[in-house]
């Protein structure tokens, strides 16, 4: 018997990715309900070869719906989750709007899928650097007790979104075509062939000197792993010491 699963933000690149996989591995859906913004309604996505016409995101979206996978950004989360909720449809949240609520099991499968079974109605993900590191740590920490980690990440453009995906295709053939300087509007600096510190919109530099995405990175390991096994140094600014 398959289940109803609605797919919030299904026009981004998560989105599109997650009904991929979906496909991928057969995943027993008995109705895909696509949801995006009103500027995407009525526009369609392929799913098992099948035309199926996009919706508004409404607060009556999930009637009927068993499983919602939501990646339309934290702000659509917080508003919409509970309506969901309300419906008696399971929320798994890609965003970082619950990931920290006491109420919410922060699950990356391979590490702690026994907190499933805790959900009050969401179920959060760790954000993608979290969730790579979290699997090489379990089996080390088993057995060899971890005491520090220093952690670079050098994270994709795509993690911002298709907006910033065509900025980088567009400011490479600018930069490559030598035309004098690029208007950008998703990055802070240019991103074609450079690294930046931070991810641009939702990324900030804290108190303590580290951006919101590196304690991100503390704060949802500490929370995934059950223990409180790793520290971060104020001090240490090369890559984040958790």
């Amino acid at each position: 018997m398959g289940v109803n699963v609605a797919v919030v933000g299904v026009t981004g690149a998560v989105g599109t990715e997650m009904l991929r996989v979906l496909e991928r591995r057969n995943f027993p859906v008995d109705e895909i309900r696509p949801l995006a913004s009103s500027r995407s309604a009525g526009k369609n996505i392929t799913f098992h070869g099948k035309e199926i016409q996009i919706q508004t995101l409404t607060t009556d979206s999930f009637e009927g719906i068993n499983i919602g996978l939501f990646s339309a950004g934290g702000k659509i989360s917080r508003e919409f989750v509970p309506y969901a909720i309300e419906k008696n449809c399971v929320v798994v949240d890609n965003t970082s709007a619950f990931r920290m609520d006491d109420d919410v099991p922060l699950v990356v499968p391979e590490v702690n899928a026994d907190k499933i079974a805790e959900h009050k109605g969401i179920i959060a993900n760790p954000n993608c650097s979290t969730i790579q590191l979290v699997q090489v740590l379990k089996p080390i920490h088993a057995v060899a007790k971890i005491k520090r980690v220093v952690i670079s990440t050098y994270q994709a453009v795509s993690g911002a979104g298709l907006k910033a995906l065509d900025e980088l295709k567009k400011e490479t053939e600018h930069v490559l075509s030598n035309d004098g300087e690029y208007n950008r509007n998703v990055f802070p600096h240019q991103i074609a062939f450079n690294v930046l510190p931070q991810i641009p919109q939702s990324d900030a530099f804290l108190s303590n000197g580290y951006t919101e995405e590196e304690m991100k990175m503390i704060n949802e390991t500490k929370k995934n792993s059950g223990r409180q096994i790793f520290t971060y140094n104020h001090n240490h600014r090369k890559g984040t010491s958790i």
